[in-house]
């Protein structure tokens, strides 16, 4: 590529009709005025390119962590979903462990009670029988008494 200074160091030989020198020095400085502030403007659009291109770079490596953290952030969540459904599972096994314990506790006392009712009862039917023994004793024992007390006189 031509530089601005290749523009301005360039020498033309002299012909016999050659143009005018001076017209031809005039018109290459104008050329390489202007050639110069295109070729910084180039070099500037060149830098501004790479430094654009670092950081769409920088966005894409910004993007790839993204999408590792999202997809980190989705297997945690998907760990802690999957725990406490472990967790709520292993709650309810031992919940209705200890319900079964308890109904079984209560039908025990039920049946305990039901025990002791039925002893109570055979024990006062016992009592009752002994109860109506004596008085049926007793009042034979006096009715046999005033029989003797009537018979004698």
């Amino acid at each position: 590529m031509i530089t601005p200074l290749d523009i301005q160091n360039k020498e033309f030989k002299k012909g016999m009709r050659g143009y005018k020198e001076d017209e031809v020095d005039e018109f290459l400085d104008v050329v390489m005025v202007d050639y110069e502030k295109l070729y910084k403007e180039n070099m500037e659009l060149k830098d501004k390119v790479e430094r654009v291109n670092q950081q769409i770079e920088q966005y894409k490596n910004i993007e790839e962590t993204l999408k590792n953290t999202l997809v980190v952030a989705q297997n945690a969540a998907e760990d802690v979903k999957a725990n406490a459904i472990k967790q709520a599972e292993l709650i309810l096994q031992e919940s209705e462990g200890r319900g079964k314990e308890i109904i079984e506790k209560a039908n025990k006392e039920v049946e305990k009670i039901r025990a002791e009712y039925e002893d109570v009862k055979k024990h006062m039917q016992i009592f009752k029988t002994r109860y109506k023994t004596l008085l049926q004793s007793q009042i034979d024992a006096v009715l046999d008494a005033c029989d003797e007390i009537s018979g004698e006189e």
